[in-house]
């Protein structure tokens, strides 16, 4: 599986890739980025068909375990184009990326 960096991450959400979020729902409410969809992985085995397709999907969670294991699963699926975000969410805000409240 891709692992990519914040930098081509937000590169590639500009150029029109979806970013998925797994993080549950309270670390998705302490802080996320503007326009990534949620699909906490506890809930994404029921969900995964409600992801919109992409040419580009980029999966993050706070450190990127979850995320990878999504990224996988969704590769698996037949889903082409999956990306992990390495580093998740406290990479993103290491690198200086915006996101909404604060990030643990």
């Amino acid at each position: 599986m891709e692992e990519i960096a914040p930098d081509e991450a937000a590169a590639l959400v500009a150029a029109g890739a979806i970013l998925v979020d797994v993080r549950e729902q309270d670390e998705w409410d302490a802080g996320h980025v503007a326009g990534a969809l949620h699909f906490p992985l506890s809930t994404l085995a029921a969900t995964w068909q409600e992801v919109p397709g992409a040419d580009r999907t980029v999966f993050v969670c706070r450190s990127g375990g979850r995320s990878l294991a999504a990224a996988e699963a969704f590769a698996a699926a037949g889903r082409a184009g999956c990306v992990n975000l390495a580093g998740g969410m406290q990479a993103w805000v290491a690198a200086g990326r915006p996101c909404s409240g604060h990030v643990a």
